[in-house]
C-alpha cells in the first residue's frame, strides 16, 4: 500500500470515530455519576435493580394478590337436614259376619305409628282391637294366631309397660254399629325386625278387659271373645 493510501485510510477511521462520539457521549452521560440516584433509607432492605437501557437504579415495590374468600368460608355453615321417610300401610277387615272395615297405619321415620280405624256392622259398645301374629287367613280369622308379642309379655292395656305389642285396647261402636278410632303406638312399626307388615288386625266380639278382669283368659286375650273380622297389613304408597 502506498503512503497516500495509508493516509486516506487513517482519515476515514478518524471521520467514523468522530461521527460515533455523540452517541457514545450520550450513553456515558446517562450512566455518569453526575446524576446519582438517591440512596435508599438505611432501614430498607429491598434490593435495587438497574435499567438495562439507561443504567439508572429502580426499586421493586411489594405486591400481593388480593385474597379471594373461598365458597366454603364465605358461606355460613348450614345445618344438615334429614328428611324422615313416611311409610304407610292398610288392612281391609272382613269376616263371616256383617262386620267389615278399613285400618290405615302411618309412620314417619322411626317415630310412633298412627292407626286410624273405621269398622261397621258392630253391636253398640266396646270391642277388643288387636294386632295378631300372622297374616294367615286360610282358616278365617282363627289362623292369624295369638296377639303379636315379640317381647314375650302378658296381656295388658296400650299404656301399660307390660303388654303385648299388639294390644291396642278397645274400639267403641255407636248406636249405628260404627266404630271410628285413632291410636298412636310405639310398638307397632312398619319396618325393622318387629314390623307389623304382613300381620293381621282382628276385631273381637266382646270388650277387652286389658288384663285386669281376673278371668283365666285376661292375661292372654283380655277375654275379648270371638273374632268378628280380620285383615292383613300391607304396605301402600305414601301420599
Amino acid at each position: 500500500m502506498s503512503v497516500r493510501g495509508a493516509y486516506l485510510g487513517i482519515g476515514l477511521l478518524q471521520t467514523t470515530l468522530a461521527a460515533a462520539m455523540p452517541a457514545q457521549t450520550l450513553l456515558f452521560s446517562a450512566s455518569s455519576p453526575a446524576l446519582p440516584h438517591p440512596a435508599p433509607p438505611a432501614s430498607s432492605a429491598r434490593p435495587l435493580l438497574r435499567s438495562a437501557l439507561l443504567g439508572q437504579p429502580f426499586r421493586c415495590l411489594p405486591f400481593s394478590f388480593p385474597k379471594v374468600a373461598s365458597s366454603a368460608s364465605s358461606t355460613a355453615a348450614r345445618p344438615l337436614v334429614v328428611v324422615a321417610v313416611i311409610k304407610k300401610a292398610v288392612a281391609v277387615l272382613k269376616g263371616n259376619s256383617d262386620v267389615e272395615g278399613v285400618v290405615t297405619l302411618v309412620q314417619e321415620g322411626d317415630g310412633p305409628t298412627t292407626v286410624n280405624a273405621r269398622v261397621t256392622g258392630l253391636t253398640p259398645g266396646l270391642h277388643g282391637f288387636h294386632l295378631h301374629e300372622y297374616g294367615d287367613t286360610t282358616n278365617g280369622c282363627i289362623s292369624t294366631g295369638a296377639h303379636f308379642n315379640p317381647n314375650k309379655m302378658t296381656h295388658g292395656a296400650p299404656e301399660d309397660e307390660v303388654r303385648h305389642a299388639g294390644d291396642l285396647g278397645n274400639i267403641v261402636a255407636n248406636s249405628e254399629g260404627v266404630a271410628e278410632a285413632t291410636k298412636v303406638d310405639n310398638q307397632i312399626p312398619l319396618s325393622g325386625p318387629n314390623s307389623v307388615v304382613g300381620r293381621a288386625f282382628v276385631v273381637h266380639e266382646l270388650e277387652d278387659d286389658l288384663g285386669k278382669g281376673g278371668h283365666e283368659l285376661s292375661l292372654t286375650t283380655g277375654n275379648a271373645g270371638g273374632r268378628l273380622a280380620c285383615g292383613v297389613v300391607g304396605l301402600t304408597p305414601a301420599e
